[in-house]
């Protein structure tokens, strides 16, 4: 059975395709900004007003798909994706399968604790158990921009306890006695993304254990002080992949607000202001022009596809595998608004390329779409060839078309190298690996990587990657390269 399309992919499913274009930041930002507020007091003509809709929804794609997530996970308390309230961490003493339909391209190696954080009241404070440093484990920091903004775990911060400080962006106030770091939201709502490596099924008590220590608690509270008054109580409008068809720019105005303007987003705000769209503005379509509505409908439209072509196109193409590096934080986009679309598309939450790189497929080696319902493929790597990693790394299958995980007879949804034990390896000493949607054989089963009677997408993890060579860092020039995907006749 097809997976259900989540609504994150579905925010940006207005498809067509166009060749791709990089927004970048003009040669004198205040000047663009000051000349956009100067035009913002004049009604803009339908040609402006396309352009406008097109740079919006470029912007806007992240933000808009991230309070979608948002929404399902710590709002909707029937979305059947709900997980937990505002500054509450919840564990899944699991890995995602076929039913976690909220984020594209879902990770199901690690189970994830998620901690969706309100930063409008007070900061809060992020404690770490310490970890054994043969266990994995990372503590993202994404916010409302889709901004990597800091991390905590195994590769960033070590394996010791813990406690750091995670502030808004108004905070002002010197670092607490006993917070090792304070790190900076963009967005006064941010989403804590915890991965713990789970080595085997069997394991799955010992990462409960390590889940149990992931606390978070008001500075108030960890200061032993009073709290300040409570935030105001927000009335977050209802959305779902119908409603942002029509609705796009009004989850945007309402995302922004939220969202305060750093140095690069000034003159894209100040531009998108010009059709009503900001914090505090309300985008009046309904009032528009019918020819005002078509360009909208048109600009929205070549945004989409600009994007979808971007995803094509992200990073180097290295035996049918695309490896970028496409997530980061405000330094690392620098105002470059259609990589940061791209990057949410083809897997919102991704990890810094330092963290974890993600090489990824939908081709097999002679550039051929993998398509299960046609072909059986193999992948090999080479004897001494295993992805270098100082954590492990993961090969997983996804439906081609939602880019979720699939349902197999054998609820295997990748291989990843904790399983190297219990695989055969190849006389040469290389590996296999068998991607089909019927088994090999029982004599080539512990190799099988269930594919879907459908088109193929595959995503290749490498958690905190070497450094030094044999290693696939700089991403699309490191000396390692993934092997490329082989069709069987």
């Amino acid at each position: 059975m097809q997976a259900l399309k989540p609504l994150c992919s579905s925010v940006g499913a207005l498809s067509i395709s166009l060749a791709a274009i990089v927004l970048t930041g003009c040669a004198s930002k205040n000047d663009a900004v000051t000349q956009a507020e100067q035009m913002e007091k004049v009604q803009p003509g339908i040609a402006e007003t396309k352009g406008l809709a097109e740079a919006g929804f470029i912007y806007g794609l992240p933000l808009v798909m991230n309070y979608a997530v948002m929404y399902e996970f710590c709002v909707d308390t029937n979305s059947g994706q709900y997980k937990a309230p505002f500054n509450q961490i919840y564990n899944e003493a699991r890995v995602f399968t076929p039913r976690d339909t909220a984020v594209v391209t879902p990770n199901s190696d690690t189970p994830y604790s998620m901690l969706w954080l309100d930063l409008r009241a007070e900061p809060m404070v992020i404690s770490v158990p310490a970890v054994d440093k043969a266990r994995y484990y990372s503590v993202q920091l994404c916010d409302g921009n889709t901004f990597n903004y800091g991390y905590i775990g195994s590769r960033a911060t070590g394996s010791e306890a813990g406690d750091y400080l995670v502030v808004g962006p108004d905070w002002k106030g010197a670092t607490p006695v006993g917070i090792k770091q304070v790190f900076r939201s963009s967005t006064q709502f941010s989403l804590t993304i915890f991965r713990t490596q789970l080595f085997k099924a069997e394991d799955m008590p010992n990462v409960v254990k390590v889940q149990a220590g992931y606390q978070a608690q008001p500075l108030s509270a960890f200061l032993k002080q009073p709290a300040p008054p409570p935030a105001p109580v927000i009335n977050f409008p209802k959305i779902n992949k119908e409603m942002v068809k029509t609705g796009f720019f009004d989850y945007l105005d309402f995302a922004l607000q939220f969202a305060p303007a750093g140095p690069q987003e000034k003159a894209i705000r100040a531009k998108l202001a010009r059709i009503g769209v900001g914090p505090g503005k309300k985008f009046a379509f309904k009032n528009l022009s019918l020819e005002h509505k078509l360009e909208v409908g048109f600009g929205m439209k070549n945004g989409e596809a600009k994007v979808e072509q971007a995803v094509r196109n992200l990073g180097q193409p290295i035996n049918g595998w695309n490896v970028s590096s496409a997530q980061g934080d405000r330094a690392f986009y620098h105002g470059n608004w259609l990589l940061r679309s791209a990057a949410a598309k083809a897997g919102i939450y991704g990890n810094d390329a330092v963290e974890a790189t993600y090489p990824m497929t939908r081709v097999d080696l002679t550039g051929q779409p993998l398509d299960g319902s046609k072909h059986n493929y193999t992948l090999t790597f080479p004897a001494g060839q295993l992805p270098p990693v100082n954590a492990f790394w993961s090969v997983t299958m996804y439906d081609g078309k939602s880019q979720l995980l699939i349902e197999n007879p054998i609820n295997r949804y990748l291989i990843n190298s904790p399983m190297l034990p219990g695989m055969k390896m190849n006389v040469d000493g290389s590996l296999t690996l068998y991607l089909q949607k019927a088994s090999p054989g029982a004599d080539k089963e512990s190799n099988w990587l269930p594919a879907p009677n459908d088109l193929i997408y595959l995503v290749m993890r490498l958690y905190w990657p070497k450094a030094t060579p044999p290693s696939i860092l700089p991403p699309g020039t490191g000396t390692w390269q993934p092997p490329g995907v082989v069709q069987v006749n």
